[in-house]
């Protein structure tokens, strides 16, 4: 999800400092009139559980974009006006998260890409580029893998540390946060949030932004789905080596990104440095993103064409 050494050193600071008590209580299930969020058309839902959708543009292909941990599909907006006039373009709500539902007890990578799978599915989306930000380049990496409809992938600051080695150490430093975050969720998380995720030029708006919704997201679901994220990874750079697409990364600069890493799986990628932004690039410099985004399209397109 973000830089592994990140985590690292929020575990270990974690541990020393925010060993007090309280927990946060899970919000409400999505509302009944979540509908509201979806495209009239089509109700998408994965084994029950709705996922809450928009789409405009009729493009021949379909920007699919999906959002990190504890945010929601509104941070594409800036997206969303953009590419809509040339491209189909869908953002969701993944289970947990904005207005859609939460009726399950499982929540794996691959149980997104499963949702993910769904909404392609569903809509009937051909010529899909998946675009994911933060956790969701390992949930779009899960969609993509073996997916005829799925042409490119684009992440959007993921993908840094592929290869990173887990150690016993590291792992015991993993279960020691997880445990903070299931007794003491809002500290925790907004304590992590405010230090790592965001980078001095970074709006004050954006940042309470952020924390407000990891604040309000079901602990609980939040809590799991970082630890099925951290067992993910360690089988990040095989599932990589079976991409059989063009995989582009609109990183932030301000956190490096191991090339080395990436070279060893045989992917075919193409980093494209956004500059010195905060974890969320898209709503932080949306210009500069948006024109990222278009280069990588334009690329892809030449590809398809040839």
């Amino acid at each position: 999800m973000y830089s592994t050494i990140k985590f690292y050193l929020l575990i270990t600071a974690s541990m020393a400092i925010y060993a007090c008590n309280g927990s946060k209580t899970s919000n409400e299930e999505a509302s009944a009139d979540a509908d509201a969020t979806a495209s009239p058309e089509v109700r998408v839902n994965n084994n029950g559980v709705f996922i809450a959708h928009k789409s405009c543009g009729d493009g021949d292909t379909t920007l699919l974009f999906v959002h990190g941990w504890a945010i929601d599909q509104t941070y594409w907006s800036g997206q969303v006006e953009a590419f809509c006039p040339d491209y189909r373009v869908v953002t969701i709500d993944l289970p947990g998260h904005g207005s859609s539902g939460s009726d399950r007890d499982s929540w794996t990578v691959e149980d997104y890409a499963g949702d993910v799978k769904a909404v392609i599915d569903q809509l009937h989306l051909n010529n899909v580029i998946l675009i994911g930000h933060s956790m969701a380049g390992d949930i779009i990496l899960e969609a993509g893998i073996n997916n005829d409809k799925v042409i490119a992938l684009v992440g959007v600051d993921n993908f840094k540390d592929v290869g990173f080695e887990y150690t016993e150490e590291i792992q015991a430093q993993i279960s020691g946060f997880i445990d903070q975050l299931k007794t003491n969720f809002d500290t925790v998380a907004t304590a992590y949030s405010k230090t790592y995720l965001f980078h001095p030029t970074t709006d004050s708006a954006i940042v309470d932004r952020v924390i407000t919704n990891v604040v309000e997201i079901d602990s609980s679901i939040a809590t799991t789905t970082l630890q099925k994220l951290f067992e993910y990874a360690p089988k990040e750079a095989d599932r990589l080596s079976q991409l059989d697409k063009e995989l582009y990364l609109i990183n932030s600069s301000a956190t490096p990104t191991d090339s080395t890493g990436l070279k060893s799986t045989g992917v075919s990628y193409k980093i494209l440095d956004i500059g010195p932004t905060g974890h969320y690039p898209m709503v932080e410099a949306p210009e500069k993103f948006n024109t990222l985004l278009r280069s990588a399209l334009e690329d892809i397109n030449a590809d398809a064409n040839e």
